[in-house]
């Protein structure tokens, strides 16, 4: 039996948020989720909110936050092009002073922090795939820079916490997943495409169709996150958790259209400025550290968001979902 911890999730009404909460209670744990809700919803954790050991606390991690935790997992943050840019100065501001906050947090509780990173650290990368020693290739004006440069303050600011202070830190670089519980007009190209689809809308494809992108399904990535969490006090990371599996947008697209048996078409659009062309990440260091690897295939993970979706739609509920 695993010995029960106070585990506070920031961002834990948001996609990965809430499926990380719901695990970690299943495992024995309380949890508190903290959100502002900005990108998160309600809706997300509402089936958790009767559960004793968890708890909902509505708060923006730009303020300091005062609790008594063993672990936290530190995943506020807007994730899609859309929300981060809505409001790039917050984006900023979300993740380094949230950062600065939780590192306080657990300094003075002794307690172990995990980052939530992303694979926008290697920006437009050169080196492909992506390994953690690679440095990355980052815009460091641009519109997505917000989120980009956000991210890699944060792990400066973890690292030094670690050098200065001996903090116990995890740093997890995230690349794309999907899953139940995306947001259906967060610009993502899953959501994007499956939306499309069930609508029968054009599938709009930006570029030519050839860039790639490297899908992981929500249920393996919060078990990586969890395992990297678990590994003893040297594992700090840097540690790409993602599915290494390359699909171009075309294929990716052709195969939503096969599994909805929609009537769209797939029309094609220009290229975002700064949109990376290749992402995939080299997962060789969480296979040996963590003994992770994703288990879903990208039909099967698909099918289950489909679904997800389709009901969705059906409800006219999606005012009320939410994204990372």
């Amino acid at each position: 039996m695993q010995h029960s911890k106070q585990i506070l999730v920031t961002g834990g009404a948001g996609f990965l948020g809430s499926f990380l909460c719901e695990r970690l209670l299943a495992q024995g744990h309380e949890v508190i989720c903290v959100d502002n809700f900005f990108t998160g919803s309600r809706w997300n954790v509402a089936h958790l909110v009767s559960n004793p050991a968890f708890e909902l606390i509505r708060h923006d991690v730009t303020f300091p936050l005062y609790l008594e935790v063993d672990e936290i997992y530190n995943l506020a943050c807007p994730a899609s092009p859309v929300h981060y840019q809505h409001d790039p100065v917050q984006t900023t501001k979300t993740s380094v002073h949230g950062a600065i906050n939780m590192l306080g947090l657990a300094k003075r509780l002794k307690a172990k922090i995990l980052q939530a990173s992303t694979s926008e650290v290697y920006g437009s990368p050169d080196m492909h795939p992506q390994q953690e020693g690679y440095w990355g290739n980052v815009n460091p004006i641009g519109p997505r820079s917000c989120y980009d440069e956000g991210k890699r303050c944060a792990e400066t600011l973890f690292f030094d916490y670690w050098r200065q202070h001996a903090l116990r830190i995890k740093v997890a670089r995230i690349f794309n997943t999907y899953g139940p519980r995306m947001h259906p007009d967060d610009g993502r190209v899953v959501s994007n495409f499956i939306v499309q689809a069930l609508r029968n809308q054009s599938i709009t494809i930006y570029g030519d169709g050839t860039q790639t992108r490297s899908f992981c399904y929500v249920d393996d990535l919060i078990t990586g996150l969890i395992s990297l969490m678990e590994t003893s006090d040297e594992v700090t990371g840097p540690i790409n958790i993602g599915n290494p599996g390359e699909f171009t947008m075309l294929e990716l697209a052709e195969l939503v259209l096969e599994l909805t048996g929609s009537r769209s078409k797939i029309e094609f659009l220009p290229l975002p400025i700064d949109d990376p062309r290749q992402r995939q990440p080299d997962i060789s260091v969480a296979k040996d550290v963590l003994g992770w690897t994703p288990r879903t295939p990208l039909r099967e993970g698909l099918g289950k968001t489909i679904a997800y979706f389709d009901g969705l739609l059906s409800s006219n509920r999606s005012g009320h979902v939410a994204a990372e």
